[in-house]
Parts: structure tokens; C-alpha cells; sequence
């Protein structure tokens, strides 16, 4: 007669708003990582068994199943604790961005796999120019070396930084480890998948928000075995469970879309040095234009630096002018200067393609009665409402609260009153169709591309010349690569320098370069035109000279004395409530008991520059501190003085990148 297994007692982390780990009977052991259905409460529920003693003392419950799914790995429960511990988030709600039930489930049988793997690693790449193969040759040392380590690969656009980390990727294959490419926008996967397989035959896997559930199912369980020996995707691609992780590649590491502003708040690039160093991984950090962040790093040695200097292939760098708009303002009514338009004509007289940058979605992002002065404004949020006369509609674009123009003015009551004030990209491209009838225009913008499958047909039309125009937001600014484009025209330079942004400078100056990037990439040269009413605003003048270094070290100059991120610690506390007199208490009992001493300082509180959000009034607190002193510390210390009501939600941004 068999005897029955022994029992044990196991700790297992929920994928749920909890940060302890709850003790479950087990017949007999179960391996850390191991993954359970177990209930919680009149429901059955997946979790992990988690590296940590259970509680003897408590009554427990029997785990009711053990699933036919690989271990997470310990290096990703060991991420997962880490996370949790510097984002002040619960780890449950960080193994949720990991552990979803439904992708644990089986396909039918029916259903087709998706293939995985295949790249062949030692099918040989494009010729590298001397400058190339000296940081391929870097990188394929770093990556044989099989530890951790961190390098910035520094290349000025078009230098062909993404062959060059493609010799990193190949020899992280031959050792037959896995390799994670996180990119800022999934728009960029459509150029980089096809770039991947033209390098090794074969498509990496992909993950983003736009996949099926299948899709998501099939490539979880691929990372999972250690079928899918590439991946491609977006921020939450880094706690995917891979079973072998040798190499971790950030494009664009200077992305603020990096940074996961809701939920768990963490910064991708950041998070993606820490799970290199949990699992002996190089980490590859590559940019056109680092962050000061990144930068610095580099600068005091904690992480390798390689450059890339010139363009490829012998293109150069497009030449930039700046157009003051006082001295040669556009026709009333447009915003386009004749200069811009008639280097445009130019441009497309030569059979070469133009684009109009303008990071403003929509037609007009204020509509005002031009009888009394009344502005759409939205009601739940501290927003105007941005006129898109695709819809038509205006719309609140941190809400989604809409509503057609209105008839009448709700406060004089003029009929047919409102006019749009300032230009979006739709606007821009209704001007451009009145000054070129007969040319082919395509608008690039998040709300008129919903994903990589409408971006990879744009990519396609431009490719092939069937337009002569492009309009874009930023999605335009990030890493495409469109031969025939030549002339670039920045319609508002000036945008995202005004008000009290700590990165407003840092980050304007990035994207313009970046989107000035997009010219001249092949063999004629590019030029770009920045329309601006101040010309000689320190970003203007960065762009015109090219000396992005000289740039961050005068905006280090300008942190370094306060201990300014990096250069000390940041940390917000976001206090909201539906009840503004509640919002302001609960911020006020925060203040009273804020942390003191030397190299600490509270800031605030005081309303967000976003007051009103989705119904909830905003108030904001700032913690600073030495680089040498840890907020984490300080923030739980803080917090656990202050009971606050039901009512009030409290969120934690440690290392802000936005201070909406």
C-alpha cells in the first residue's frame, strides 16, 4: 500500500495589490518559481511559489494544483522583489505585469503554432565601415564574457547603430542564449523585424499590446521554453520569464515612453540594467542622443561607452537653419513661413520627399468663442479640448471625454462662435493640401496609426515614393529610415519649452535632433528648417551648432548645485481625491511630517500642473535628496505616519520623468 507524500508548507506571491506572500500545504516540496492555482478566497487563483519561509503558525489552505509550466527563473523572482522594493510598489502587483492566468493556458489543438527561432547567427551581415566593425568587435567581446555590464553605444543618426548592436545579438545566438530588444514605440517593430530578417533569415518574436490573446500565449510560452530566441518589444517585454537571457539591447534609450507612468511606476531602461544584473547579462544601451542620466553614467565609468561619430556609407549630417518667424511670419491664418514653403517646393521639384513635424495631435488644441472668450475646456480634467475634425469631434486626450462642437456659446450664447486657435497635425495637413494640390501627403500620428500593421503600410507608401509629404507627431522622430526624405520642417520648435519641466530643455532638444535625423540619410543631402519666435533659446542653439555633449553639460551645470536628477534623488507623491477639500488635507498631513535633515527637502505641496484629472483633484509632493542617500527609506518611513482617508489615493513616482 502506497503512503501518502508528505506535506509542506510553501510561501506563494499572488499576482494581486498584496506585497506579502501567503503560506499554502503543499504534498510534498515544491521548487521556488513553481507555479500553483491555489484559493484565495471563494475563487481559485494562479500564483508562484516565492523564494521566502512560509508561516508556520498559520491555518493554511492546500494548493489545489500544480500547473505543467516551467519555473519562473530566479533571476526574474529576484527582479520581481527588487522592483517592488524600489518602486514602493506591492510585488504582487509587479508579478501581474509577469504572471497573467490566461497566458498560461494551452492552445487547442486545432490551432496553428506561430514559429519560433531560426535565426541563423552566422549568416553574414552588411559590410561595416572601419568605425563599425572596431564597436562590433567591442560589443562581441562584451557579450562572450558572459557577465553583466553596461555600454552606451553613442552613434549620431543614420551612423548605423542597429547593424552594429546586430553583431552583439549574433554573438549572444552562438552561445545559445536568448536576447531582449526593448523599443520606445511598437510603430518601430515594423522596420526592425524586417532589418532582423534580413540579417538572419528569420522574424524575431514580438511583444506588444497589439497581439491577440493567442499570439501572447503562443510567444509567452516560446519565452518560457526557450523557443523564442529573439525578442522584440515594447517596456513590458522585460518581465517576460525567459529561460536563458544573455543579452539586453534598449534602442532609443532616451525614450521618456520608457517610463510606465501608471501601476507599478518604472522606468524600462533602468529596470532592463537591473534584470541584466540579476541574470549576468551586458546590457546595451544605444541612442543618438543619451540622456543625462545615461551620460553621466558613462562619464564617471560605471558604464562603457563606444561612438559612432559620422553617418554611414558617406551621407552627412543634414545641414539646420533656424527661421525667425518674426522676420518671415506665414500668410494670417497659417503657420507654415514662405521660407519652409518654398523649400518644399524645391525639394519635391528634385522628386524628393518632405516632412512636417508638429508633436500636436488633432486639428487645434483650443477652441474659443471669439465673442466672449469662452474655451472648450473638459469637465473631469484641467484640459482645453482638442478639436479633430477627422471625427469630428474635440476630445480631452488625458480622459477620452468628448462632445461635437457645440451650436451656441454656453456662456454668451452666440451661435456659431467658436473658432480653432493653434495648429495640429490635422491642420497642418489641411494647409499642405491647399499649397500642394497634386502631391500625395500621409499623416503619421498615434491616433490615425493605431499600430505596427498600419505603420508597416506608411513605411511602405513612403519607401516607395508614393508620397511626397509626410506629417507626423513624434512617432515620426524615432528610428525610421526613409532613403528619399531630404528636407525636414520643424513647424513650432518652440513647443515644450515653455513651463517648469525639469527635462523640458534635455527632451526637446532630443526629439528635434532625432526628427532632424530623418534627413539626408542616403546619398543627397538633407537640410532641416526650425520655425521659431526665439532663435536664440539655448536648445535653438544646440541644434544649429550639432554639440549635444557641450548641451548636457550646461544642463548638468544647471542641476548638479541642487541635486537635481542625476545628480541627487527624486521621488513624487501624487495625492488625489475626488473631493478637493479632502485632496488638500491629506497633502497637508503629508507635508506636516515630511522627512528632514541634511541633503533632504520636501517640496509642495502644491496642485499639479494637471489639477484635475479624470475627475480626481491632483496635489503633488516632491522629495529630494543626495545621490548618497536612498528616498526608499525615507517614503516608507513618511508614509507610515500618515493614515490616510478611503477617499484619497496616493501614488508613488520614484525617479519621475513627467511632472503632469
Amino acid at each position: 500500500m502506497e503512503q501518502p507524500s508528505p506535506t509542506s508548507r510553501v510561501s506563494v506571491l499572488l499576482p494581486y495589490k498584496f506585497d506579502m506572500a501567503f503560506t499554502y500545504e503543499a504534498q510534498g516540496p515544491l521548487a521556488p518559481g513553481t507555479l500553483v492555482r491555489v484559493p484565495l478566497g471563494r475563487r481559485m487563483v494562479v500564483g508562484a511559489v516565492w523564494d521566502e519561509p512560509p508561516d508556520e503558525a498559520v491555518k493554511t489552505r492546500p494548493v489545489a494544483e500544480v500547473l505543467d509550466f516551467p519555473k519562473l527563473p530566479e533571476d526574474l523572482r529576484t527582479f520581481i522583489d527588487w522592483v517592488g522594493g524600489y518602486t514602493l510598489a506591492p510585488r504582487g502587483d509587479v508579478l501581474a505585469l509577469t504572471l497573467k492566468e490566461k497566458l498560461l493556458e494551452a492552445p487547442p489543438k486545432r490551432a496553428k503554432s506561430f514559429a519560433f527561432g531560426g535565426a541563423d547567427a552566422a549568416r553574414p551581415g552588411p559590410a561595416l565601415s572601419v568605425i563599425q566593425e572596431a564597436a562590433a568587435v567591442a560589443l562581441r567581446s562584451t557579450v562572450a564574457e558572459a557577465a553583466f555590464s553596461v555600454t552606451l553605444l553613442d552613434g549620431v543618426t543614420g551612423s548605423g547603430k542597429t547593424e552594429v548592436y546586430l553583431e552583439a545579438v549574433a554573438a549572444a545566438l552562438r552561445l545559445g542564449k536568448q536576447v531582449l530588444v526593448l523599443l520606445p514605440e511598437i510603430a518601430l517593430s515594423v522596420q526592425m523585424l524586417a532589418r532582423f530578417e534580413a540579417r538572419f533569415g528569420a522574424r524575431p518574436a514580438v511583444w506588444h499590446s497589439e497581439l491577440t490573446p493567442a499570439q501572447r500565449r503562443e510567444t509567452y510560452r516560446a519565452v518560457a521554453q526557450g523557443r523564442a530566441d529573439v525578442v522584440v518589444g515594447a517596456r513590458s517585454a522585460l518581465f517576460l520569464p525567459f529561460a536563458d537571457l544573455g543579452l539586453i539591447v534598449v534602442d532609443e534609450e532616451h525614450e521618456t515612453s520608457f517610463k510606465q507612468e501608471d501601476g507599478v511606476m518604472y522606468h524600462a531602461r533602468d529596470m532592463a540594467v537591473v534584470r541584466g544584473k540579476f541574470c549576468a547579462a551586458p546590457v546595451l544601451l544605444v541612442s543618438a542622443t543619451p540622456s543625462l542620466e545615461t551620460a553621466e553614467n558613462a562619464a564617471q565609468g560605471r558604464y562603457r561607452k563606444l561612438d559612432l561619430p559620422a553617418r554611414h556609407g558617406g551621407a552627412t549630417m543634414p545641414r539646420m537653419e533656424a527661421l525667425d518667424m518674426r522676420e518671415a511670419p506665414p500668410e494670417r491664418g497659417k503657420f507654415l513661413s514662405p521660407l519652409l514653403v518654398a523649400a518644399m517646393r524645391e525639394t519635391l521639384a528634385r522628386e524628393e520627399q518632405a516632412m512636417l513635424f508638429l508633436n500636436r495631435r488633432g486639428y487645434a488644441p483650443l477652441t474659443l468663442c471669439r465673442t466672449c472668450g469662452h474655451r472648450l475646456s473638459c469637465p473631469h480634467c484641467s484640459a482645453w479640448l482638442v478639436e479633430h475634425k477627422a471625427s469630428p469631434r474635440l476630445s480631452c486626450h488625458h480622459c477620452g471625454y468628448s462632445l461635437q462642437r457645440p451650436a451656441k456659446c454656453p456662456t454668451c450664447e452666440a451661435e456659431h462662435s467658436f473658432v480653432p486657435i493653434g495648429p495640429g497635425v490635422e491642420r497642418i495637413a489641411e494647409e499642405v493640401a491647399e499649397l500642394f494640390p497634386d502631391v500625395a501627403a500621409l499623416t503619421m500620428a498615434s491616433d490615425v496609426i493605431a499600430g505596427p500593421a498600419q505603420a508597416a503600410e506608411a513605411a511602405e507608401k513612403i519607401s516607395k515614393r508614393e508620397v511626397g509629404i509626410i506629417i507626423g507627431t513624434q512617432m515620426v522622430a524615432k528610428g525610421w529610415h526613409f532613403p528619399h526624405l531630404t528636407l525636414v520642417g520643424v513647424v513650432d520648435a518652440d513647443l515644450g519649452l515653455a513651463g517648469g519641466d525639469l527635462r523640458a530643455g534635455e527632451h526637446t532638444v532630443q526629439m528635434l535632433h532625432q526628427v532632424a535625423g530623418r534627413a539626408g540619410r542616403a546619398e543627397a543631402p538633407g537640410r532641416v528648417l526650425l520655425q521659431s519666435y526665439d532663435p536664440s533659446h539655448p536648445v535653438i542653439e544646440a541644434l544649429l551648432s550639432g554639440d549635444l555633449p557641450a548641451f548636457l553639460e550646461q544642463e548638468a551645470a544647471l542641476r548638479r548645485p541642487g541635486h537635481w536628477p542625476p545628480f541627487g534623488r527624486l521621488a513624487a507623491l501624487i495625492v488625489s481625491a475626488e473631493d478637493e477639500r479632502i485632496a488638500d488635507q491629506a497633502a497637508r498631513a503629508l507635508a506636516r511630517v515630511a522627512p528632514q535633515g541634511e541633503g533632504v527637502q520636501m517640496l509642495g505641496p502644491a496642485p499639479a500642473p494637471i489639477a484635475l484629472l479624470r475627475g480626481r483633484h491632483r496635489r503633488r509632493l516632491l522629495l529630494r535628496t543626495r545621490r548618497d542617500i536612498a528616498v526608499q527609506p525615507l517614503l516608507r518611513a513618511w508614509l507610515a505616519q500618515v493614515p490616510l482617508p478611503r477617499q484619497v489615493k496616493l501614488d508613488v513616482d520614484v525617479d519621475p520623468v513627467s511632472f503632469m
